[in-house]
């Protein structure tokens, strides 16, 4: 259902936005609620999680297939044939289970943290050096979405908080933000992070295993960080896949959530698990454009 159903006067004129052919809805109506709401409670309220890979990254560029953060590194000089064949064995194997919206969740689960294991152990037998990964980010293909830039930036200077949660590498995703100049003080990341041994090589990664399907582990054993934020009820989510869902599940006493879903891949297969479970959605659109312009709304930019 596009938005050209909805009213006029709130999507077309103040958010002109809602009118790209990319923009899906199944209830414009409780879409519009939660917006007004929003914004009468105020930018101070407001919270933003978002997922990093396929999310706040372009899934394609010029047609090409961009890299997650696992395939910054996978395609990289730092990995050798053997394990870049091993990796890709387990790329087409997991990804066609992960994207499977026939398939419960449950079921996902094991297969999801056999993945991610398998790739981890592959990637510390490779013996990577944390000072090679900068340069390994700089050469790579990996690319924002467009209007990266206006998104971060507006977010810190409103101080808004930025929580991404990521099944990614969080060194190699940091890396990505800060070579992009737009690493401000508002953003946390919570995501798999490397572990170096003192010589300054891979040994191992930290803490417990985040991957797409276990995202409310991460927010539920991050309590203390939604804690902090308590007086930001309001929660504007970014996902790319239906696991993303359940990333604001540590926000305590939330008044307000509008999920907004990037449906990059398997369109027709997925559309309408998308629409029964985001509030928009955004169909093979490359940009943050949509979510620029709530944002612009919220914070009475013009």
């Amino acid at each position: 259902m596009l938005c050209q159903v909805c009213s006029v006067f709130f999507f077309i004129v103040l958010i002109p936005e809602f009118a790209n052919i990319s923009v899906c809805m199944k209830d414009p109506e409780r879409v519009q609620d939660i917006i007004v709401s929003m914004q009468k409670a105020g930018s101070n309220t407001l919270q933003v999680i978002a997922d990093f890979d396929m999310t706040l990254t372009r899934f394609a560029y010029n047609g090409k297939r961009c890299p997650t953060c696992h395939n910054i590194l996978d395609n990289s000089l730092l990995i050798d044939d053997e394990c870049k064949k091993e990796l890709k064995d387990l790329l087409n194997t997991y990804y066609p289970i992960e994207i499977d919206s026939s398939r419960p969740v449950e079921e996902k689960l094991p297969l999801m943290v056999e993945w991610w294991t398998k790739a981890h152990e592959l990637l510390i037998e490779q013996r990577i050096r944390k000072d090679d990964l900068a340069k390994v980010v700089s050469q790579s293909e990996a690319k924002l979405r467009e209007g990266y830039g206006f998104f971060f930036d507006h977010l810190h200077e409103h101080s808004i908080p930025l929580l991404i949660f990521s099944a990614g590498i969080g060194d190699i995703l940091e890396e990505v933000i800060r070579q992009a100049g737009v690493f401000h003080s508002n953003v946390n990341v919570f995501s798999n992070y490397m572990d170096f041994d003192e010589l300054g090589v891979l040994h191992g990664f930290k803490g417990e295993l985040i991957h797409v399907y276990n995202k409310r582990e991460g927010a539920m054993l991050n309590t203390g960080h939604f804690r902090e934020l308590r007086a930001r009820p309001n929660v504007l989510l970014l996902g790319d896949s239906l696991g993303d869902l359940s990333m604001a599940d540590g926000v305590q006493d939330m008044e307000n959530i509008l999920k907004i879903g990037f449906l990059n891949d398997k369109v027709e297969d997925r559309r309408q698990f998308y629409l029964d479970s985001f509030d928009i959605v955004l169909v093979k659109d490359e940009t943050l454009d949509v979510p620029n312009a709530i944002i612009r709304y919220l914070t009475g930019t013009k």
